[in-house]
């Protein structure tokens, strides 16, 4: 069945349903007093290929021989090597058992008649659900919590890059308990999810046909398989695997995203329920969860914990009713009511262009309630208005992003800078350019094309006239989302000691403070959205100290001198001995600064299983001075004294360093054998005044700074400074390089460098 082609989706389970129910059925005993019965997905009839079967034995307790009943059912199930999870019980056993154990209850829920007594499976199935809908109310807590432990393990599958279909939130484990909230009538079961269910049922099915397992997570490297199998390519249109890779991930999210939203609304429903026990807020002073209306702007209130629009309210002739209800529910930290949503969706005007003040004003205080603002405006998407009022929103909603640093998608990813910029916006004059800026930062990522921060100023430009910017602030805005990469990338790329850094960022901003000042902070929280390994206390530091000198320079002052070694390593280099010093994360080594020390001094830390994170390198009194920001690959820093050791004998030649790294990337590597490997790139740019930048991009791998500076070494180059970057498996190594004249390296050289680092790259 498995191996039919076309067989996918909703006719694949049931296919898979009437065949095991087929298999089945002939293994149970034809005695009176009996029935066999499938809960979970087997009784829902959307089995994935290799899920466990979950049946129950019913008997009437007067069945002779029960064991080797059970046997003739079970055995041949194990026999198959299919995965079982089985009970035998009473129906009042059954029954028992849901009264006190809150999983059991819901999976029985599901519970379908396959063979036998077909009366004995009514009676269970009747007096389950009497005992959930008698219970469901108190029984919230439990539902609630198990929720949310299983959300902190898995995420939410909305933003995810690797969703988990089943567990995270979002998931098929949510869509499930909403129809049981939905059985015991506390609920509707909305459309939106019975349409988004299926998605993530024939997704989970193509899955587990794919990797020959019972597999939910959708990992990046059966994207392409998956959405091939859903027949997301087409070779006569021309869709393209990773057009075909992104619609898949994107029906993924918005599936997730419309269950999301449905668990939220079900659990403030829950919460509204006789008996149930709920916070209560306060507003102004009143307690809003009564029946009584409260006026929080004009023609809008809030109403039993939400906020509602006023009777009169008439969203066609208010076209800024919809921004007026998000600040209302941002500011008092409310929830808009679902039924105002509905109604802001399918009666409201679209606002002029220009905006209007109060329009523009409503949108920024919204920004400006910091995380409050994130919820609010994902209702405002989910209900298909945030598109409505920024309609290039649509181009990066639910979009994945490859690089694997980030956590979030494009969307989500924007609206938690907003908020992490909105923590910040003391440190700026103008904390309404900073949160726009902030929202719109990424936009060209939702369109073809190169540099998504030079296509994202020119929408960004688009949508900031629309709100009613122009003139200086309109170039500010456009001036934040076009630069946004430019103080990290340049911090961690150049020399910050070079004069022509610091020109290209003062040509960048021209001169001006104010937008300095507003891409320290957008940085910043750029990184605290992005993800843990986006940023690091070296990093800040590089950016401050480059902020600081741009200031210096604008300002017509002269920079602080802040010298590339401190007390203790200049104290290193001026002892002139070969040391080796490990402070936490950080391996600071200072031997004799001559060819190949960079290389060889990287080799070692790599054959001591240290990956390299960040690097810098600095000489003084005729001694390198090299730092090292490392992560232990088996959770353990090595002895210093056997890193000198190894060091000591590498440095006079007698290490055979070449061969001991070869064979450490054979037996460690991570890729997975036949696994293609992209090929680096490499950039030359010609903006420092006594050296050229050779910037080299590629997959990480064991030893690669030590091949690649032993292959600029063997390229006749000398390397005078160097900023070196891993994130997420990438690495980005900006080399500050000579001739051994000292003199800059020409164009027509420059082919067979690139050839000699090509040769060098691990195959």
């Amino acid at each position: 069945m498995l191996r039919r082609p076309g067989l996918v989706g909703a006719r694949l389970r049931h296919e898979l349903s009437d065949t095991v129910d087929g298999w089945l059925r002939p293994l149970l005993a034809d005695r009176p007093g009996l029935a066999l019965v499938a809960v979970g997905g087997l009784g829902r009839r959307e089995p994935a290929p290799y899920s466990d079967l979950d049946l129950v034995l019913l008997h009437d307790g007067g069945v002779a021989g029960l064991g080797d009943v059970a046997d003739a059912v079970w055995y041949p199930v194990w026999d198959s090597g299919v995965s079982l999870d089985h009970s035998v019980r009473t129906p009042d056993q059954a029954v028992a058992v849901a009264r006190t154990d809150l999983k059991a209850l819901l999976g029985l829920l599901d519970i379908r008649h396959i063979a036998g007594d077909a009366g004995l499976t009514g009676q269970v199935r009747s007096a389950v659900l009497d005992v959930w809908r008698a219970t469901a109310v108190k029984r919230m807590p439990e539902l609630r919590e198990i929720s949310r432990e299983r959300w902190a393990i898995a995420g939410e599958a909305a933003y995810l890059l690797e969703p988990n279909l089943k567990e995270s939130r979002g998931g098929l484990r949510d869509a499930q308990a909403l129809h049981a909230l939905a059985a015991a009538q506390l609920v509707d079961y909305p459309v939106w999810v019975r349409e988004a269910y299926p998605v993530l049922l024939d997704v989970r099915g193509e899955l587990h046909r794919l990797t020959g397992r019972a597999e939910d997570v959708l990992r990046q490297q059966e994207h392409d398989g998956v959405a091939t199998a859903l027949g997301l390519t087409d070779t006569d249109t021309g869709v393209a695997v990773e057009q075909a890779r992104d619609q898949l991930l994107r029906r993924v999210n918005e599936a997730a995203r419309s269950i999301a939203h449905a668990v939220d609304v079900a659990w403030r429903r829950v919460g509204s329920a006789p008996g149930a026990s709920r916070p209560r807020r306060r507003l102004f002073g009143q307690r809003s969860s009564g029946p009584e209306r409260i006026g929080l702007a004009k023609d809008v209130v809030a109403q039993d914990g939400e906020v509602v629009l006023a009777r009169d309210a008439d969203p066609w002739a208010d076209p800024g009713l919809v921004l007026r209800v998000a600040r209302a529910a941002a500011e008092n930290d409310l929830p808009i009511a679902p039924f105002a949503l509905e109604r802001l969706a399918s009666e409201s005007a679209p606002l002029p262009a220009p905006w209007p003040s109060a329009a523009l004003g409503d949108l920024l205080a919204v920004l400006g309630t910091g995380r409050r603002a994130i919820g609010v405006l994902e209702a405002l998407d989910q209900a298909g208005l945030l598109v409505a009022l920024i309609p290039e929103w649509d181009a990066v909603r639910c979009r994945a992003q490859r690089d694997p640093v980030h956590r979030y998608t494009v969307d989500r990813h924007l609206l938690e800078c907003a908020a992490a910029a909105a923590e910040r916006d003391d440190e700026v004059e103008r904390p309404d350019l900073l949160v726009l800026g902030a929202l719109l930062h990424d936009i060209g990522k939702g369109y073809p094309g190169g540099d998504h921060s030079v296509t994202g100023a020119v929408h960004a430009e688009t949508i900031a006239r629309r709100l009613g910017y122009a003139g200086a602030d309109l170039d500010v805005l456009v001036g934040l989302v076009r630069h946004h990469l430019l103080l990290p990338h340049t911090a961690t790329r150049r020399d910050l000691d070079d004069p022509m850094t610091i020109t290209i960022v003062r040509e960048s901003v021209d001169d001006s403070l104010d937008l300095l000042d507003l891409l320290l902070v957008l940085t910043r929280a750029d990184a605290a959205a992005t993800g843990p390994g986006a940023w690091s206390e070296w990093r800040g530091r590089l950016v401050d100290e480059l902020v600081e000198r741009t200031r210096a320079a604008i300002g017509g002052r002269r920079a602080p001198e802040v010298s590339p070694l401190d007390d203790e390593r200049r104290a290193l280099a001026e002892a002139g001995a070969l040391a080796v010093v490990v402070t936490g994360d950080e391996v600071v080594v200072a031997a004799a600064d001559t060819p190949g020390t960079l290389y060889r001094t990287a080799g070692v830390l790599a054959l001591h299983s240290l990956d390299v994170r960040e690097a810098s390198i600095a000489t003084h009194a005729g001694m390198a001075v090299n730092r090292f920001v490392v992560h232990p690959r088996f959770g353990q820093l090595p002895d210093p004294a056997r890193v000198r050791q190894d060091l000591a004998v590498a440095m006079r030649g007698e290490l055979g360093l070449a061969d001991k790294l070869r064979q450490k990337e054979e037996t460690y590597s991570r890729r997975a054998p036949g696994e293609p490997r992209r090929r680096p790139t490499m950039l030359w740019f010609d903006d420092s005044a006594d050296a050229t930048v050779l910037e080299f991009r590629g997959e990480d791998e064991i030893g690669l700074l030590s091949r690649i500076t032993a292959a600029l070494e063997a390229a006749g180059l000398d390397i005078r400074a160097a900023r070196v970057s891993s994130l997420a498996g990438v690495v980005v190594d900006a080399f500050y390089v000579t001739d051994r004249e000292g003199k800059q390296i020409p164009e027509h050289d420059r082919p067979g460098i690139e050839a000699q680092l090509r040769a060098a790259w691990p195959r």
